[in-house]
């Protein structure tokens, strides 16, 4: 079975995850992958380079802002660590 999904799809769990959040807070992208494969650890794992990426191009577009330990990331450079996705200005 594969892990692809589209990313309509990852953007659209994205948002809906940010929705349930205060307009202020953050959400990690592992809750993304977590909703989209709520009973399957090895396949929300196998997701969250796709999350990551589709969080990217959200920032780009400025639908996403995108940091690490409060520090506003460059969607380019986000690296390997632990990242944290707010709501950007962008509709």
């Amino acid at each position: 079975m594969s892990n692809e999904l589209s990313p309509g799809t990852i953007e659209t769990a994205v948002l809906a995850t940010l929705e349930k959040r205060a307009d202020g807070a953050s959400i990690c992208p592992s809750e993304v992958a977590r909703a989209l494969f709520p009973d399957d650890e090895t396949r929300w794992r196998a997701v969250m380079p796709q999350v990551r990426a589709v969080a990217a191009a959200m920032a780009r577009s400025g639908r996403l802002r995108i940091s690490r330990h409060g520090v506003t990331l460059s969607p380019d450079q986000l690296g390997d660590g632990p990242i944290r996705l707010h709501r950007g200005k962008a509709p």
